[in-house]
């Protein structure tokens, strides 16, 4: 491609919004393999359609993580799930840790905590099909298993008491605030990753109500939650009988709610 060409493609990405137009352009370029998939691809994306839907992947805390058309893009601000249960983890032994990724999506999440984490047990779900074979393909070559189901419906219940890290992106956006998500989410984003309900909580109710029983003695509910919701997202945790604390990355602009079960299990 010509410098002028490429000067109209960051030009054109630019009119349509896109902050990182450089950036995008570059990686369009590199990408695509004729000048006509160029084409098609520029297009989608001032469309609206996700950059990362477009080229197959994303950039997800250091891992290029496969994403497939109609699943929920990983977010930066996700990657405070990963430090958080790293750091948790990483005290002892990995050789019988077990971590669950519910609502998994692509998978981002598991498998990044797994490839930090060697020789953790990984089991992950989505109640959505479509999200559950993409994670599939990011999730079973760091040697994870991920099921299709509601929750913890789709645990198999072998696992019961004995999950040591429970990380969950369930979705929090209010039901009538979807409308006023950016087009790359509303419309090109299933809606059953983004709804919470009225109040952005009913997931993550139900995930918080049913945790300890997963959980092994001191094991970690950890939640990605909004600034303005955590603490309602904290005492939906401490309510559930767990330990809450609230943490949030000011670099990478993400804000989890960590729940912990007492060293015998009881909780409160």
């Amino acid at each position: 491609m010509t410098p002028s060409a490429e000067s109209a493609l960051v030009a054109r990405l630019r009119a349509a919004g896109c902050v990182f137009a450089e950036d995008e352009a570059a990686l369009l370029i590199e990408t695509a393999r004729t000048a006509e998939e160029l084409e098609g691809m520029a297009s989608r994306r001032v469309d609206g359609e996700p950059l990362e839907r477009i080229v197959g992947w994303a950039d997800f805390a250091g891992l290029r993580i496969t994403v497939d058309p109609g699943v929920f893009v990983p977010r930066r601000r996700s990657a405070v799930l990963v430090n958080e249960a790293v750091a948790l983890l990483s005290s002892g032994s990995t050789a019988d840790t077990l971590v669950v990724d519910l609502c998994c999506g692509t998978g981002a999440i598991g498998t990044a905590i797994a490839s930090r984490l060697p020789g953790v047990e990984l089991l992950a779900a989505d109640v959505d099909p479509v999200e559950v074979a993409c994670a599939r393909r990011n999730i079973e070559p760091a040697g994870g298993t991920v099921f299709l189901g509601d929750l913890y419906d789709a645990l198999p219940d072998a696992v019961r008491g004995r999950v040591d890290a429970l990380v969950v992106n369930a979705p929090y956006v209010p039901t009538e605030s979807i409308a006023l998500m950016p087009p790359e989410a509303r419309v090109h984003e299933p809606t059953v990753a983004l709804d919470g309900g009225s109040d952005g909580l009913d997931i993550q109710r139900r995930v918080a109500a049913g945790a300890s029983v997963w959980l092994r003695p001191g094991g970690h509910l950890l939640i990605e939650t909004s600034v303005r919701q955590a603490p309602l997202t904290a005492a939906i945790v401490a309510d559930a009988g767990l330990v809450a604390r609230i943490v949030h990355d000011d670099e990478l602009d993400g804000t989890v709610v960590i729940g912990r079960t007492g060293p015998s299990g009881q909780t409160g």
